[in-house]
Formats: structure tokens, C-alpha cells, sequence
């Protein structure tokens, strides 16, 4: 099989990130303090990919050209191809068929992760050489998903894009790899209801025409980052691999468990349990972070509690009574206290706000 190349979707608009992202790329928003996006980049990195092509959108194209650079920091090279509208996965596909030209390839939605990342996948691929290998994972609400059926032989019979009655609960992954068949199969299949080509449609083409599909149930964990509970709740999962690391300075602070901070990060009479992490150049005073929570660089927590929590850079949290959890606080953000004393806080907050608590 010759080499294999990468093709990351990363347009769409984030629109159940609102309002995080008015103002940034859904695949920018980090978890444990690095974008979502840069974990797809280093899972082809890690496979022996080298080519990647990004597929952006006009309005955050530039960001995200700005975050990844040409891809020389990840091992790969990274060549950025523009999608004038989101119209369907199947749709990207064809846009991105100039630089994927004949070979095979892994594609790979942007704020997608995968714990155990795609190595042994993409090893799998190459060696069986089918026209399509799809990731799928057992799910409790299929019927919000493209769901699979197989056959006796362990193989894709039949795909459906959000069935009424799922037949199985076996949901397709964010992560495809497939031979250039897939082309015109995107090419042969008509836009859905709403209006836009499916992958799922494109892969059944290949199913109906008797190509080879095969299937593989992921045992690691899954995250679709696109709502602030699946953003949280993937910054949990990557956390409970963390590594703890002191590189700032602790000032009468203690620390326990696993807990990363960061060069340049201060910590003065505060307590921080991990697993957490505390960005460069951060200050935590007189506060308390608790586990799952990542604080990115830049900001200051002061006489306050937070927790299962992500806190983007250079943002303030201060004089808060009652604890901050399951709370996404953007960039820039400005949290204080007025004088009424709520006891609990549940935080969407988009960059550049000022929020004072009544």
C-alpha cells in the first residue's frame, strides 16, 4: 500500500460551543491546556503519517492556520485546504481530492480524541487493505449518531445516519481511513435531507457496490468535543493520564496528587489537588483547585475555589464565595464578586467578557 496521508476536517461553525465559539475555532478550545485539534496532529504524527492536509472553513481558517503552522513542530507537514461551505464530510472529501490525489488515507474530524490514538489502526489498514475502515463504538443513544450494522462475516452491511430505530448500537467514530474509491463514491451520491453529501452515504455506496468495509470497535475511550459537557468530561479523561510535574514555584501551597505546574506558574497559600494542571506564567493564591481541573497560562485564581473546570489563558477568577465546577471560562475573562453571596456556580463564559456575581 504506498503511503498513507492525513486529512483533518476543521471547519463547521462550534455552533453548541456558543459562546466560546464566537471568538475561536471549536477545534481550538483546549483540553488539558492544548487544543483539541493538536491531538489529532500528533495521533498521525505517531502513525507514521507526514503529509496532512487541514481542511478549514473562511471565517477561522486563519486562527488555525496561526496555531498549527506548517506542522513542522508535530513531524509532519501540514497543507491547509479551504472548504467555501460546510456541506457534508463526503463534501470535504472531494474538496480535499487535489492534494490526496491517489493515495490512501486517514480522516480525521478535528475535535474528535481518542485515547489510545489510531497507530495500531492505521497499521491494521495498511496490512488488510480494504477500501474503507471504519471506527465504531457501542453507544446508549445510537439513534443521535451514524449507526452500523454488520454482517455474519464481521463486516459493514449497512449504515444509517441517525436512525428513528437504531438495529445496533454500534456508532460511527470520528476517524475513517479509506482507499481513493471513496472519490466516487462521494461523487455518485446525492445530498441528504439537510442538504449536505454524508461520509455515511459514500461509505454505504461502497458497501452496496461490494467493495470491502471493515469495522473496528474501539475499546479505549471516545470524545466528540462538541458540547461544554463533552469538553469537560474529555479534559477528565486526558487528565487521569497526567504526569505530575513541579517546573513553577510554591509558596506555602500544597500540592497532591498528580498535578503539572507549569514554568513560570506561582503558587501562594493555595492547595491544588490533582489531577490538575496550572499553566505557564499562572498565579493561584489563597485558592483552592481541585481535581480534573486545567488553569491555561496567564491566569490568576485568588481567593476562590474551582474544580473540574477549564479555565482558558489569561483570564481572573477572584473573591468568589461557594466553589466553581463543570465550568468552561474563556479567554480574557474577568469573574469577581459584588456583595450577595450565591453558594454554587455553573460557568459558560465566552472570551473578553467581565462577569460580576451578584
Amino acid at each position: 500500500m504506498p503511503d498513507l496521508k492525513g486529512l483533518i476536517l476543521s471547519g463547521g461553525k462550534g455552533t453548541r460551543l456558543r459562546p466560546i465559539t464566537h471568538t475561536s475555532a471549536k477545534q481550538l478550545v483546549p483540553v488539558a491546556n492544548k487544543p483539541v485539534l493538536f491531538y489529532g496532529i500528533e495521533a498521525m504524527a505517531a502513525a507514521g503519517i507526514r503529509e496532512v492536509g487541514i481542511v478549514i472553513a473562511p471565517e477561522t481558517g486563519g486562527e488555525i492556520r496561526a496555531a498549527a503552522g506548517d506542522g513542522e513542530r508535530f513531524g509532519v507537514s501540514i497543507t491547509y485546504i479551504e472548504q467555501d461551505a460546510p456541506l457534508g464530510l463526503a463534501h470535504a472529501v472531494l474538496t480535499a481530492e487535489p492534494f490526496l490525489g491517489d493515495s490512501p488515507f486517514v480522516m480525521y474530524l478535528g475535535d474528535n480524541l481518542l485515547r489510545d490514538g489510531i497507530t495500531d489502526l492505521v497499521e491494521a489498514f495498511r496490512a488488510e487493505s480494504p477500501e474503507a475502515l471504519i471506527l465504531l463504538t457501542p453507544v446508549p443513544d445510537p439513534h443521535n449518531y451514524g449507526v452500523a450494522e454488520l454482517d455474519g462475516d464481521n463486516r459493514v452491511a449497512r449504515l444509517v445516519e441517525k436512525p428513528p430505530e437504531p438495529r445496533t448500537n454500534l456508532a460511527l467514530v470520528g476517524v475513517y481511513m479509506f482507499s481513493a474509491k471513496i472519490f466516487d463514491a462521494a461523487r455518485a451520491i446525492e445530498p441528504s435531507g439537510r442538504g449536505e453529501l454524508e461520509i455515511t452515504d459514500a461509505i454505504q455506496h461502497l458497501v452496496n457496490a461490494r467493495m470491502r468495509v471493515d469495522p473496528h470497535v474501539v475499546q479505549g475511550w471516545w470524545k466528540d468535543t462538541g458540547q461544554v459537557e463533552d469538553m469537560l468530561e474529555a479534559n477528565r479523561l486526558i487528565l487521569d493520564d497526567l504526569i505530575g510535574k513541579t517546573e513553577g514555584e510554591l509558596v506555602d501551597a500544597r500540592i497532591e496528587g498528580r498535578v503539572s505546574v507549569e514554568a513560570g506558574a506561582r503558587l501562594e497559600r493555595a492547595t491544588v489537588r490533582g489531577p490538575a494542571i496550572v499553566g505557564a506564567g499562572s498565579v493561584v493564591r489563597d485558592a483552592y483547585v481541585g481535581p480534573y481541573t486545567a488553569i491555561g497560562e496567564g491566569v490568576r485564581i485568588e481567593r476562590c475555589e474551582i474544580e473540574h473546570s477549564i479555565v482558558l489563558a489569561d483570564s481572573t477568577v477572584e473573591g468568589l464565595q461557594g466553589r466553581i465546577e463543570a465550568s468552561l471560562i474563556g479567554r480574557n475573562v474577568r469573574i469577581g464578586r459584588s456583595p450577595a453571596l450565591p453558594h454554587a456556580y455553573r460557568l459558560v463564559v465566552g472570551d473578553n467578557a467581565e462577569i460580576a456575581i451578584l
